[in-house]
């Protein structure tokens, strides 16, 4: 499981715009991808300053590609390093679905995201059968303890990466943000991840498009859904890849059993839930490293998602799935 997302430190630049019904729209970058706010405020507050502090802060405390954020001095080594309650909290969402998919979600991956070159550090020439099993004895979300704000890890070398919920989590925290200043009516989306609560701006449920898999780098969409006070996160496996020398493409999710690339028959996996955006982020990948027949398992065992797949049948013709609830 790894679900790569850019996820750096970066001046938010926001506008915004207000309608006669008092909708402000905010719009700027946030983790390496595109941020769109709109929320109903008949005061017409402006939080811009406060969702750059938010991401910042999200930054410091998540962000691999932050060499002096809490979870880059940890997979440096560091033993001090007292975690704020966004680590902790973003570290029990991972134990959780870590033990619900009996470990097919496992943020320890990182240090074969770096060797497959999907991550911040330098890849791994000539990696090889060897090389993976040595760096397999690093993973294992079982190996690592959270003690009075201390990360405890059996194996020094263990490296964290938490890419694969943490931009959900980054839309949570704004939305928090915005519920405490008692707006009720509201849409946080960053790269595709959204959280609603409320109606738009006519009054209906807010609306999103979930894209059509293009190997083109084209975009169109697939299917229109409406959210009701939910969160929903997409992965994908047809524009994230690299290619070997021998010209084979490898996708960025990663089978945390094996340290391979994940090969699935799933090109895009959609989760709704009324959960927090972090817990469908989460779920989202793990349906691709899962495939499509453990995928089905795993939803008839957890009824409070809803999910939308697209994936390739056995005779090679794009297909979709969908569970009854969505």
């Amino acid at each position: 499981m790894y679900k790569n997302i850019l996820f750096f430190s970066i001046l938010i630049i926001l506008t915004s715009c207000k309608d006669n019904n008092k909708y402000t729209q905010l719009s700027g970058t946030a983790f390496g991808t595109y941020l769109s706010i709109q929320y109903q405020d008949n005061l017409n507050r402006d939080f811009n300053k406060s969702v750059d502090s938010i991401v910042r802060k999200v930054n410091k405390s998540l962000s691999t590609y932050d060499k002096t954020s809490d979870i880059s001095r940890i997979n440096q080594g560091y033993k001090n390093v007292k975690v704020d309650e966004k680590f902790i909290e973003v570290y029990n969402k991972s134990k959780r679905i870590f033990n619900e998919t009996n470990g097919v979600f496992d943020p320890t991956i990182g240090v074969l995201v770096n060797a497959w070159d999907f991550g911040p550090e330098k890849k791994i020439k000539n990696l090889d059968s060897v090389i993976v099993k040595s760096l397999m004895k690093q993973v294992g979300f079982n190996k690592v303890h959270l003690q009075n704000n201390l990360i405890i890890k059996e194996n020094s070398k263990i490296y964290f990466d938490f890419n694969a919920i943490a931009k959900g989590y980054g839309i949570d925290v704004i939305g928090r943000f915005l519920e405490s200043k008692n707006i009720k009516n509201y849409k946080v989306e960053i790269g595709g991840e959204v959280r609603v609560k409320g109606k738009n701006s006519s009054n209906n449920n807010w609306r999103i498009g979930i894209e059509h898999p293009n190997f083109d780098g084209s975009q169109s969409i697939q299917k229109i859904i409406e959210l009701k006070n939910e969160s929903i996160a997409t992965s994908g496996t047809y524009r994230k890849f690299k290619t070997d020398k021998n010209g084979n493409k490898y996708a960025h999710i990663l089978n945390t059993k094996t340290g391979y690339p994940a090969k699935s028959n799933i090109l895009s996996a959609s989760v709704i839930a009324p959960l927090d955006c972090a817990d469908v982020d989460g779920y989202a990948t793990t349906l691709i490293a899962f495939g499509l027949k453990n995928s089905k398992e795993f939803l008839k065992n957890h009824q409070e998602l809803k999910a939308f797949i697209i994936y390739v049948d056995n005779n090679g013709k794009m297909q979709t799935y969908q569970t009854e609830s969505f």
